[in-house]
């Protein structure tokens, strides 16, 4: 079939090469330029140009697909002419087309090298007469037109002569779709109705949907427009005032100091309501005179806003097996501590918003709580800041002074964060436990906002006087003891205690880094020092009594000094430090475990005590005296051991018949309890049972068994009630050399949490009475 385009007088063919556009829909009677490049258009344009230069344009329903199928292309499109062409040096076509005539595909006859279809060229229908109806729409067609034209700031004169001439309505509609460039769904659709006057309906309904966004947008362009005016007028302003001043040689080093403060308020990427504080500040500095009090206090208020790290921030490392690898080069054992941090490594890798824990390391002192902090900073990559709370009695401390105070200050969080420069540091708090209050307020109700995730994202500091977020900030805090820690304060952290060490644990950790790191520090090298393990284990025993290892590192230390001392005099090593020549470098032994239990004595009982440094042994010495029936305690004892004392005399009292004594057998005598170590005060009830112990060996005249150490409160009735710090207290047992431990047998499940190591050496009876602890300790039965 062949048609005839009356007014180009150019014959339409059945079939033709089809060219496939991106994001664009080609009417009728428009003439534009097409760029083609991909080489199945290439191919389809050389068939097109060998023969009669007519060639099928059809939009692709994706614009983002490089090689269309048939499935991807509209099934109606606009024969076209190819006017004009030139080749580019990329390879590419530069074609110039006029669109003829709509034609439909019926059936493709070619899919390679290029497309090739049957085709039916499209009429539109007849428009019988232009009613009034029409001439309305038409008229209303060309002024939303003219209105969208106006606003996009075209040039549109001679489009509205061009529209103002015609009158066929599929005419008016290809014209305005043409130009306009609406959305390539909504233009196909516009190509694909035949009837002029439902054309230009669809078009009447772009165009009111096209006028409103025109108008949004021109709304938006006036705006800023408007604004980047005022920028710019206040811009030149300013230049002008500078050269003006620079004339008059009145430009001086306050107004570069001014300028200077602007750039780095542009600079500091500050929240916006951050920004407008310190540009209304840099307004006040501006019109002060630059020597007065009031501008020097607005310069070191600026100079801190500038220098906080407002968005700047360090990025995680989330390779957990690298991070459990730092942990375990950095401290030995610990592995509760470890799983923690490792937990949140992992939930931090799968929630990158989730809001950082706020830890609390409880444990005696020099167990590595501090470094600890450092070791989870260069495992997560992060900066580390820390600062002691230990003594703070002012809550300015915390949150800053306002600046209406004389040399006033932000607070210790914002100076930390300004030291390391980044948002996301790891913040330790060295010593929560040892905070104070006075007058000057409560540094811990201080930290109720800094440690509560829920609030410090909008941290406010009374000098800054605006929000600082500390969301991102890792918080850790350390402490020696809980009690002390206020409870609402304590709720907000997640309490991980850390126990004291074992000996086995302590020669390692003295091995594998407190050795080299001394032997670097005092500048000697490996090869100049021999300490075999035997001697570090005498140093452990015979030198040091404590749950951490920081008077160990000391003694190290003090070896590794002698030691340098020799070489720098000119004594060539290596150096061998035996434990028989140990005194030439350390002295006489400070502690002597194996004479403290020399021989079981009447009267004299061990306990087990835990104090903040750790698990300690304690004698509990009794004697009866001449006297009236009075009790006498001695050796610093709180009320709660004092109260403890006295449950045990009246435990024996009930008990007298049993233990062969008269019932009045104290009324002609006096007791006297006495805990040894008289300058450290005792408090507790755990000792219950050992003064019990005591007591009724001095009665009875029963020698205490030396091999065996005791903890646990009694009751009128002689029960044994459970106590704490048992993991401490077995670990004070061991290095004290005691065989046997008598533990309250509610205390059993505690020992899941002692070292295999110093479970070993003990042996482990659990009573429910007193009755069961005389038999192993004073070797008596009773008769019941």
């Amino acid at each position: 079939m062949e048609d005839i385009l009356e007014e180009k007088e150019i014959l339409i063919p059945d079939e033709v090469p089809v060219l496939p556009v991106k994001d664009l829909v080609v009417f009728p009677s428009m003439i534009l330029p097409i760029f083609v490049g991909r080489s199945i258009s290439l191919k389809a344009v050389e068939e097109s140009l060998e023969g009669d230069k007519l060639v099928l344009l059809v939009a692709q329903r994706d614009p983002t697909t490089e090689e269309p199928t048939p499935e991807d292309l509209y099934p109606i499109g606009t024969i076209c002419q190819i006017m004009r062409q030139l080749r580019l040096p990329d390879g590419r076509l530069k074609l110039l087309i006029q669109g003829l005539t709509k034609a439909k595909i019926k059936k493709y006859t070619q899919d390679s090298p290029f497309l090739k279809a049957k085709i039916e060229v499209l009429e539109d229908l007849a428009v019988s007469e232009v009613s009034v109806e029409i001439e309305a729409l038409i008229r209303n067609v060309r002024e939303q037109s003219e209105k969208i034209l106006s606003l996009k700031g075209l040039d549109y004169d001679d489009i509205i002569a061009i529209l103002t001439s015609i009158d066929d309505p599929g005419q008016l509609a290809d014209i305005i779709a043409s130009n306009l460039r609406f959305k390539v769904s909504e233009a196909q659709t516009i190509l694909e109705t035949l009837d002029p006057v439902a054309r230009l309906r669809k078009v009447n309904d772009l165009l009111s949907k096209e006028l409103q966004v025109s108008t949004v947008q021109a709304q938006i362009q006036s705006e800023a427009r408007e604004e980047m005016d005022k920028v710019q007028r206040e811009y030149f302003l300013r230049e002008q005032l500078k050269a003006i001043k620079r004339e008059l040689g009145e430009f001086d080093e306050f107004d570069e100091e001014i300028e200077e403060f602007r750039e780095k308020i542009e600079k500091a990427r500050m929240p916006k309501a951050v920004k407008e504080e310190a540009l209304k500040q840099l307004e006040r500095l501006e019109m002060m005179h630059p020597d007065s009090a009031d501008a020097n206090v607005i310069r070191t208020y600026l100079d801190w806003l500038v220098s906080l790290p407002w968005r700047k921030s360090t990025k995680d490392k989330m390779d957990i097996k690298t991070a459990k690898k730092i942990l375990d080069e950095d401290h030995y054992d610990l592995e509760k501590v470890k799983e923690r941090i490792l937990e949140y490594l992992s939930v931090r890798k799968l929630n990158p918003k989730a809001k950082g824990p706020i830890l609390c390391f409880v444990g005696p002192p020099g167990v590595g709580k501090t470094s600890l902090g450092k070791s989870i900073a260069r495992a997560l990559g992060r900066k580390f800041v820390r600062i002691s709370l230990g003594g703070i009695r002012d809550e300015a401390e915390i949150r800053g002074h306002r600046r209406t105070y004389i040399g006033a200050m932000p607070g210790r969080i914002i100076q930390g964060l300004k030291q390391v420069g980044t948002n996301n540091p790891v913040f330790m708090l060295d010593e929560i436990d040892k905070i104070g209050a006075d007058f000057r307020g409560d540094p811990a109700a201080a930290l109720l906002e800094v440690l509560d995730p829920e609030q410090n994202t909008n941290f406010s500091d009374h000098y800054l006087n605006v929000p600082f977020d500390l969301s991102k900030v890792m918080f850790i805090t350390t402490a020696n003891v809980t009690d002390t820690i206020p409870s609402a304060l304590k709720d907000r952290m997640e309490v991980i205690e850390i126990p004291g060490y074992t000996e086995e644990e302590k020669l390692q950790i003295a091995l594998k880094y407190l050795l080299p790191r001394q032997i670097k520090e005092h500048g000697l090298k490996p090869e100049d020092i021999q300490i075999a393990p035997k001697t570090i284990a005498r140093i452990i025993s015979h030198y040091t009594r404590e749950a951490g290892v920081r008077n160990l590192e000391r003694e190290i230390g003090a070896i590794c000094r002698k030691v340098a001392r020799k070489i720098a005099e000119g004594e060539k090593g290596p150096f061998k430090i035996t434990p028989q020549n140990l005194r030439r470098y350390l002295g006489l032994p400070k502690y002597r475990p194996e004479m403290e239990v020399e021989e079981s004595e009447v009267g004299v009982a061990t306990g087990l005590a835990w104090t903040p440094y750790g698990g300690e042994i304690l004698r509990v010495e009794a004697t009866v005296l001449k006297g009236k029936g009075n009790l006498m305690l001695t050796g610093q004892m709180g009320e709660v051991m004092q109260e403890s004392a006295k449950a045990a005399l009246s435990y024996v009292r009930s008990r007298a018949k049993l233990f062969g004594l008269p019932e009045n057998f104290y009324e002609g005598i006096d007791v006297h309890i006495h805990v040894p170590e008289g300058a450290v005060p005792k408090d507790g009830p755990s000792a219950g049972i050992t003064m019990a112990t005591a007591l009724i060996s001095t009665l009875i005249n029963k020698p205490v068994d030396k091999e065996i150490a005791m903890t646990g409160e009694i009751t009128l009735r002689g029960r044994v009630l459970p106590v704490g710090g048992v993991k401490e207290k077995i670990l004070a047992a061991a290095r004290a050399k005691v065989k046997c431990v008598i533990l309250p047998v509610q205390n059993k499940e505690d020992l899941a949490e002692v070292p295999p190591s110093a479970k070993r050496k003990l042996k482990f009876i659990f009573v429910k009475n007193m009755d069961e602890v005389l038999e192993p300790a004073l070797k008596i039965k009773l008769k019941k």
